[in-house]
């Protein structure tokens, strides 16, 4: 067990700090949110394929079961999060984009909702591959927000070798503390994950970076470390975005990833605390993804805390159970700086669901955001961690000279943490228009290939 000395600070050279906002949340344990009447079970919720569904309408489910399987390497199942009667299967709202297939289930009334489809592993004698199997058949995406498949993550290409898996307990984004209480609450579960998906790419150690204002869970996990465990748990400074991957493997260990390069390259896999406890849970029992842990608060909601809801539970269900102080202006999911706003409450809780945020009418302030012209005062240069400069691409993008954006400065480098538009005085939305930018090129690359 290596300890990293408790008050020195690892840290990004730019960045921003945001006031957190997570004294609302940060210390209320998690707590289990009741089932809704109705859960709308979307059949992508991670990138890559959607699952295809394996069931029709009128059929029965059982909590726990397949209801979706994956499409593919590129994809993960689908569980059923609750006992019930599949409604439909139809287009439904989501939080980015236009609507998309989902599973309609009427929930039982006064069901247990006991889990029926869970098998023991013997996870002792399983190799590297039916670990990286059992992790894709447990339907994990990445909880952090990104909602990568997991097992595709870990599935290392031939040509790397891993040497160290870093454990992202950062959890940066102003708000959200989801992560926060699950080292607290579920240290065990967090270890179990570690060693398991440590085993599953063959890392020789593991460091967890967690920042300096989450001290408790620095002292809880360290307490819970085994004499021969090769984890070093290491305090970083808290700062935003220092839970970016090339920004965490920066302030860790002073490693830079290349430019579109992979942590694989240099020999790193990088994971989500979150996401290892949910393995340490499910992987044992050989049970599917059907929970987790969500952050709800902000100014709008009257009973803020960490729930751990069932997958597909509806935005709105949600609300009404919370309540809501005043009239609600905004409704985002995930925390503030990359977050989405939604424009119906009808969008359900998903795997990469890592916060809901509520906020009236009264805390968004009555000045508008008018947008002005640039005045080259350099605040984004300062700002961005990545150190590109987005003054300059934000011109560019207003001259729609996308190419240029990429080609000499280095768009696709922009991890869209959204610093930029957040020191900008003259409220330009940079972040935004960088995507945009991205989007379009996408397309472009696609009509001539």
């Amino acid at each position: 067990m290596v300890l990293s000395a408790l008050f020195y600070k690892h840290t990004i050279r730019h960045g921003i700090h945001p006031p957190d906002n997570k004294e609302d949340t940060c210390g209320q344990p998690i707590r289990r949110f009741p089932f809704a009447p109705e859960l709308v079970v979307p059949l992508s919720q991670h990138i890559g394929a959607p699952a295809i569904a394996r069931v029709k309408a009128g059929q029965e489910v059982i909590r726990g079961e397949v209801i979706a399987h994956a499409d593919g390497f590129m994809s993960v199942p689908i569980h059923a999060p609750a006992t019930g009667v599949v409604k439909a299967i139809d287009l439904m709202p989501t939080a980015r984009g236009p609507r998309a297939p989902a599973i309609l289930i009427k929930v039982y009334p006064g069901d247990t909702q006991e889990v029926a489809h869970s098998q023991q592993l013997d996870l002792e004698h399983l190799d590297a591959g039916q670990l990286i199997q059992a992790t894709q058949d447990c339907g994990m995406a990445g909880l952090g927000g990104a909602a990568f498949p997991s097992h595709v993550k870990f599935k290392v290409p031939s040509q790397h070798t891993i040497h160290t898996l870093v454990v992202n307990g950062s959890e940066c984004e102003p708000y959200l503390t989801t992560d926060h209480r699950v080292m607290l609450e579920q240290p065990e579960r967090l270890l179990s994950g570690i060693r398991l998906v440590r085993k599953a790419v063959g890392a020789e150690r593991v460091i967890i970076g967690i920042e300096d204002n989450k001290l408790d869970a620095v002292r809880v996990i360290r307490a819970r470390l085994r004499p021969d465990d090769p984890i070093e748990v290491t305090v970083i400074e808290a700062k935003y975005p220092q839970g970016a991957e090339k920004m965490l493997v920066k302030s860790l260990l002073g490693i830079e990833i290349p430019s579109a390069g992979l942590p694989s390259e240099v020999g790193l896999m990088i994971s989500n605390t979150g996401t290892l406890a949910a393995l340490g849970e499910l992987l044992p029992i050989g049970q599917g993804l059907i929970e987790r842990v969500v952050t709800i608060t902000g100014s709008g909601v009257k009973k803020p805390g960490n729930y751990l809801i069932p997958l597909g539970t509806p935005l709105r269900f949600v609300l009404q159970q919370l309540g809501i102080k005043t009239r609600r202006e905004r409704v985002i999911l995930g925390g503030p700086m990359m977050g989405a706003a939604v424009a119906s409450l009808d969008v359900p809780i998903t795997k990469g669901t890592s916060g809901v945020l509520v906020f009236a009418k009264d805390a968004l302030g009555q000045v508008p955001h008018v947008v002005m012209p640039c005045i080259r005062c350099g605040r984004c240069l300062a700002a961005c961690p990545v150190m590109l400069n987005p003054s300059e691409l934000g011109l560019l993008a207003g001259k729609r000279q996308y190419n240029i954006m990429a080609t000499r400065y280095h768009l696709n480098d922009c991890i869209e943490c959204g610093c930029c538009s957040y020191v900008c005085p003259a409220n330009i939305p940079l972040v935004q228009y960088f995507r945009i930018a991205k989007t379009i090129n996408r397309e472009q690359a696609l009509q001539v290939a």
